[in-house]
């Protein structure tokens, strides 16, 4: 089992950077994967970043560009760098681990405004 508490969100102008956090109960060399995701108002939950355990990358196209997903494999987190933002960028971002099954942070309130 794990526990994951985003954090980093805030409100921002269109253009603007954020860099959000995804702070896990143990270490996350051995989990498969950790995602970001998002949900706008009235919106279905979207996946918006992926890194593997080797590394890998995957971006929403929404967002390829100008946001970056890493992690730290001597600890136990995850980050977005968001650049350039958008309205569109505004929503609830979620964290999540995906090993044997899925776990989910409570999500960190990113606002973007005009």
């Amino acid at each position: 089992q794990v526990q994951l508490v985003e954090s980093g969100g805030g409100l921002v102008q269109a253009g603007g950077s954020l860099r959000l956090s995804c702070a896990a109960s143990r270490s996350i060399f051995r989990i498969n994967a950790m995602s970001w995701y998002r949900q706008a108002p009235g919106k279905q939950r979207e996946l918006v970043a992926v890194i593997t355990n080797s590394d890998n990358t995957h971006y929403a196209d929404s967002v390829k560009g100008r946001f970056t997903i890493s992690r730290d494999n001597t600890g136990s987190t995850v980050y977005l760098q968001m650049n350039s933002l958008k309205p569109d960028d505004t929503g609830v971002y979620y964290c999540k681990a995906s090993e044997v099954r899925d776990y989910w942070g409570r999500g960190t309130q990113v606002t973007v405004s005009s």
